[in-house]
C-alpha cells in the first residue's frame, strides 16, 4: 500500500509502505512456502503470468514479474512472485506468496499479499 500525503492541490508525495522484512522465516506455513519454492523450481520458475500445472490435478498460478516498487526488498534484484497454494484452474487468488530473486535465487515468502517477507 501506498500512503499518499496531499495537499489543496492534490497529491503532492507518495511515501513507501513499511513492510517487515525478517531474515528468518519460522512463521505458519513457512513449510507450506517451501514446498511450493521446491516445485516452482522444478518448472525452472516461469517468468511469464498464468497458470500452471500442479500435483493433484491442480493449478498454481504466477503473476509474473514483482516490480519491489515500494523498495520493500534489496534493490537491484529482478523478482517474480509466485502463488503458494494450488487450486482449480481460474479460483480466486489468496494472499499467499513467494517472490524469488532470480539473479541471487533468495526466496521471500509473504503472507499477506507483500505486507510482510519472511527470508525461505
Amino acid at each position: 500500500m501506498l500512503a499518499a500525503i496531499t495537499s489543496l492541490t492534490g497529491v503532492v508525495g507518495i511515501t513507501p509502505a513499511n513492510a517487515s522484512v525478517i531474515n528468518s522465516c519460522t512463521i505458519s506455513r513457512c513449510a507450506d512456502a517451501r514446498s511450493a519454492n521446491s516445485t516452482w523450481a522444478s518448472k525452472g520458475y516461469p517468468t511469464t503470468a498464468g497458470w500452471y500445472t500442479w500435483s493433484g490435478g491442480k493449478y498454481n498460478y504466477t503473476g509474473g514479474r514483482f516490480q519491489n516498487r515500494e523498495g520493500q526488498l534489496p534493490s537491484g534484484g529482478t523478482y517474480y512472485e509466485y502463488d503458494v497454494y494450488s487450486r482449480t484452474r481460474g479460483a480466486a487468488r489468496d494472499a499467499y506468496r513467494i517472490v524469488v530473486n532470480r539473479s541471487t535465487g533468495v526466496t521471500w515468502f509473504s503472507p499477506n499479499h507483500y505486507l510482510d517477507f519472511y527470508r525461505l
